[in-house]
């Protein structure tokens, strides 16, 4: 990609996991209406669970989700009591016991829990959900300080996928945003990981972190295709901190530049494609035996809050404090306060504090934002016809569309929309022209490169 094009572009975005997006999310969408949408969801339609757990030891400088910092054990174990009280309610909001296809749990840090916590978690989700045969059932992963018992604990609760957050492997990088990770430890714990039986890997990297070179990511990609995950993520830090106030201890001063950032993600997306891993959308990669590649083969990729998935659910749970859900009828967002959380909780009302109630336009437009940001191609018409709409409808976005074709970010075809290989990074600003709602000087969303 040229460098001025690189620079006309270089806007504020959507990462587009949802569509709408989460700034659209209103207080019209309270628990009283959530809690009739969940008691009316078709008990045909399976579900997804996403437990989030927002805490974590220290601080990374680069983090942008929802978790509080602490040392001590008993907010932890009161917020995980709490917890278990949440599962009991909203899965009898929804009646008899529901299929999961795919249980996540986020954070901060779940590891963070103790063994016999994890344990005590996992259990209660398959009392009060029936996991599907093949359902996955992911975690998210600190190595630091993470003792082998935890592992094993995992696994006695039936995950099956572990996600490994490494972000970089050089002791200046991990200083300069206050994650100092050994690579020994990471290595130990993929291999316990496996020796358990866990056989899904995934490694979560970042580019754009201070102190970061080309060179640098080469080798964080190298050291850990030694460990041959399944699956890897690539994201690029967005230094944002008018809306985290953490990310001011990074020194601004040593972030790479727009063009330095894009040389490094496309330096280590060859890299990863030249070992064998396949890129999948905007910034995952995964070996072509992966469910992730196969499901794309086939044209039924999805992305959702976790990013990129093979989960078709309609219905996500979200439990936990900020924790997001999904429903055919809109979205939902739980307070993030713990105490405004745990306050509904205890008094028996789902504790949603905000959401969006979709509109047959919003789910159109969602359809042709996701199968841009999945397959990299989308024919209007065809998304048109599945919405009983006339493909004209869109003719605004298509003018808007025509200069990015002009700069070669996307091929226009009639009613299709490709974007070549080299313009993959700016998929978000391909996808932005069908967004109703997003506003030219929106200062919550990530700069595109």
């Amino acid at each position: 990609m040229q460098r001025d094009i690189l620079a006309k572009y270089d806007r504020l975005v959507p990462r587009y996991t949802s569509y709408p997006t989460a700034p659209q999310f209103n207080e019209g969408v309270d628990g009283a209406l959530y809690t009739d949408w969940l008691r009316n969801l078709s008990t045909d339609i399976p579900l997804s669970v996403y437990v989030h757990i927002p805490f974590c030891d220290t601080m990374c400088w680069f983090c942008g989700c929802n978790t509080k910092i602490t040392n001590r054990y008993d907010p932890i174990e009161a917020y995980l009591d709490t917890l278990m009280q949440e599962i009991d309610l909203i899965a009898g909001i929804l009646g008899p016991k529901r299929i999961a296809n795919h249980i996540h749990w986020g954070g901060g840090s779940p590891t963070i829990l103790k063994p016999e916590h994890l344990l005590k978690l996992a259990n209660k989700l398959r009392e009060n959900f029936e996991l599907s045969p093949g359902a996955e059932f992911a975690v998210e992963i600190d190595p630091r300080g993470l003792e082998d018992s935890a592992l094993g604990a995992l696994a006695e609760g039936g995950i099956t996928r572990a996600s490994i957050g490494v972000q970089d492997v050089n002791p200046i990088v991990q200083k300069a945003v206050n994650r100092v990770q050994p690579v020994e430890i990471t290595r130990h714990v993929i291999d316990t990981v496996r020796s358990l039986g866990i056989t899904g890997i995934n490694v979560d990297l970042m580019y754009g972190l201070p102190h970061q070179t080309v060179k640098g990511v080469e080798r964080n990609v190298d050291t850990i295709l030694e460990m041959e995950p399944d699956r890897l993520a690539l994201f690029g830090y967005a230094h944002v901190p008018w809306m985290k106030s953490h990310m001011k201890k990074i020194n601004k001063d040593v972030l790479p530049g727009r063009d330095e950032r894009h040389d490094q993600m496309l330096a280590a997306a060859e890299r990863l494609k030249a070992n064998g891993y396949r890129w999948i959308g905007l910034d995952h990669f995964a070996k072509d035996t992966d469910s992730l590649s196969t499901t794309l083969e086939a044209g039924k990729l999805n992305r959702n809050f976790q990013g990129y998935t093979v989960d078709p659910c309609e219905a996500l749970v979200g439990l936990g404090a900020s924790s997001i859900g999904a429903h055919p009828n809109g979205y939902i967002q739980n307070h993030t306060p713990v105490r405004d959380w745990r306050r509904c909780i205890e008094d028996g009302v789902a504790p949603t504090a905000k959401g969006l109630t979709l509109t047959d336009d919003d789910r159109l437009r969602r359809a042709i934002i996701e199968r841009l940001m999945c397959d990299l191609h989308v024919d209007v018409e065809v998304m048109c016809k599945r919405f009983d709409r006339a493909p004209q409808d869109f003719l605004d976005s298509f003018e808007t569309l025509k200069p990015l074709q002009d700069d070669g970010l996307c091929a226009i075809d009639g009613w299709k929309v490709t974007i070549p290989e080299d313009a993959r990074i700016l998929m978000r600003t391909v996808a932005a022209p069908f967004d109703k709602y997003l506003a030219p000087d929106a200062k919550r969303h990530s700069r595109a490169v």
